[in-house]
C-alpha cells in the first residue's frame, strides 16, 4: 500500500475537536509507512479578529450564557441552509479562511479528515466548485448530530454510535458512506495501565474506592469547594482532582489536601489522563464527547454535571439512557449520588460493566482503515 498523506483539520473551539484529531494522528503511526498524518488547527490560518469571535466568544458564551448557546444550537440546527443568515455566515467564513485553502493546496493531501464542521463546510463548497479533488471524511465528535456537520460531497462519515448513524441517514447521507466507529481517543486508552502502579505514582491506595473529579466546577461551585463537600461524606474513599492549568484551583486544592492526608490528591495539567483514570472507580465530569469516550474505554461510570445546552446535554442523555452515568444538577445532587453509590457497590459495579461494553478504545484505528483503503 502506497503511503497516503492525510490532513487532519480541527478547530480550537473547545478542546474535544483538537483531541480527536490528535488521537487520529497518533493512531496513524500504527499503520507504519501506509499513513503520514498532519494535524492543522483551522484557527491558525484565520485573522485574529475572526479567531477571537469564533473561539473566545464561543467559550465565553457557553460559560456565561449557556441558555443562549442552547438557543443558538437549536436555531442553527433548524435553520434552512439557503436562508439569508446561513448564506451570510458561510460568506464570512470563506472570506476569513483563504489562508487555510492555500495551505491545503500547498500540502496536496491524499485525504482529509475533519473533526469539526467548519472545515467540512468549507471543503464541501470547494468540492462542489471542483477546486478540491481529494476525498474528505467527517468525524462527528459527540453522541448527537447537528445539521451543520452534514454536507454533500463527503467521502464518508464516522459516527459515535448507531443512533448517530441513524440520524445521518435521516439527513440524507447514504448508508454505505456511514461508519460506526466511536469517537477517536488516544491509543493509550486501548491498553489501560496498571491500577496499582498508577496509584503508587500518586501516593494513593490502589485498594481503596477512588473518585476522579475532572474539569470545571460550573454548576457545582469551585473545585476545592466540591472536593471539600465530598470529603465531608461518610465512607472509606479517596479523591483525585484534576485542576488542569488553573493554578489558583490547584493551590486551593493543595491547601485542602493538607487537612485530608491520604484522601485528596490534587493534580495540575497532565497529558496522562489515562493514568488518573486507571486509579478511579467513578469519574465526576462534564459530558464532553471526548472525555466521556475516554471514560467508556476505561470502563468507568460517571456522574455528569453542568452539561452545555445542546451537544453536551445530548451526550448526557445518551449516557443516562445506557445506564453508565448519573446526573448531578447541583452540589446537593452530587453529594446524594456519591453517597448512594458508596452504599450500593453492586450498582457501581453494574455501571462499570455497562461502560466497558460501550467503550470503543480503537475508534481511531477504525476511522483510518477505510480512509487508507479508499
Amino acid at each position: 500500500m502506497a503511503q497516503k498523506k492525510i490532513l487532519l483539520l480541527s478547530v480550537s473551539a473547545g478542546a474535544g475537536h483538537l483531541r480527536a484529531a490528535e488521537a487520529l494522528r497518533c493512531h496513524a503511526a500504527a499503520f507504519g509507512g501506509a499513513a503520514q498524518a498532519t494535524h492543522l488547527d483551522v484557527m491558525d490560518f484565520v485573522p485574529k479578529t475572526f479567531r477571537k469571535l469564533y473561539t473566545d466568544f464561543y467559550i465565553k458564551l457557553v460559560n456565561k450564557a449557556p441558555a443562549l448557546w442552547g438557543y443558538l444550537y437549536q436555531f442553527t440546527h433548524e435553520a434552512k441552509p439557503n436562508s439569508y443568515i446561513e448564506r451570510l455566515r458561510r460568506a464570512v467564513e470563506r472570506l476569513n479562511t483563504a489562508a487555510l485553502r492555500r495551505e491545503i493546496e500547498r500540502f496536496k493531501p491524499d485525504a482529509i479528515i475533519c473533526t469539526h464542521f467548519l472545515p467540512a463546510e468549507l471543503l464541501a463548497r470547494m468540492i462542489r466548485k471542483e477546486r478540491l479533488a481529494c476525498p474528505v471524511w467527517v468525524q462527528v465528535t459527540d453522541f448527537d448530530l447537528h445539521r451543520m456537520w452534514v454536507h454533500e460531497g463527503m467521502a464518508g462519515y464516522f459516527a459515535a454510535n448507531e443512533e448517530v448513524a441513524w440520524r445521518m441517514q435521516a439527513c440524507g447521507i447514504a448508508p454505505e458512506r456511514i461508519h460506526v466507529t466511536g469517537i477517536p481517543i488516544m491509543p493509550a486508552f486501548a491498553v489501560p495501565p496498571d491500577r496499582i502502579v498508577c496509584a503508587q505514582e500518586l501516593g494513593a491506595d490502589p485498594a481503596k474506592t477512588t473518585f476522579l473529579l475532572m474539569g470545571g466546577g460550573a454548576g457545582l461551585g469551585s473545585m476545592d469547594a466540591v472536593a471539600a463537600r465530598l470529603l465531608a461524606l461518610e465512607g472509606d474513599f479517596q479523591l483525585i482532582v484534576l485542576a488542569g492549568k488553573n493554578a489558583a484551583a490547584l493551590a486551593a486544592l493543595q491547601s485542602l489536601a493538607v487537612r485530608h492526608p491520604g484522601r485528596l490528591f490534587p493534580q495540575g495539567f497532565t497529558d496522562k489522563v489515562e493514568r488518573m483514570m486507571a486509579c478511579a472507580d467513578l469519574v465526576i465530569t462534564k459530558p464532553g464527547g471526548l472525555t466521556t469516550s475516554e471514560c467508556l474505554a476505561m470502563g468507568l461510570p460517571m456522574i455528569v454535571n453542568a452539561p452545555i445546552p445542546g451537544q453536551e446535554e445530548r451526550n448526557a442523555d445518551f449516557l443516562l439512557e445506557q445506564g453508565v452515568a448519573m446526573k448531578a444538577v447541583d452540589g446537593v445532587a452530587l453529594e446524594y449520588r456519591v453517597r448512594h453509590l458508596l452504599e450500593q457497590p453492586a450498582l457501581l459495579a453494574q455501571m462499570r460493566e455497562r461502560a466497558r461494553a460501550l467503550g470503543r478504545p480503537l475508534a481511531g484505528r477504525l476511522v483510518l482503515e477505510p480512509v487508507l483503503a479508499a
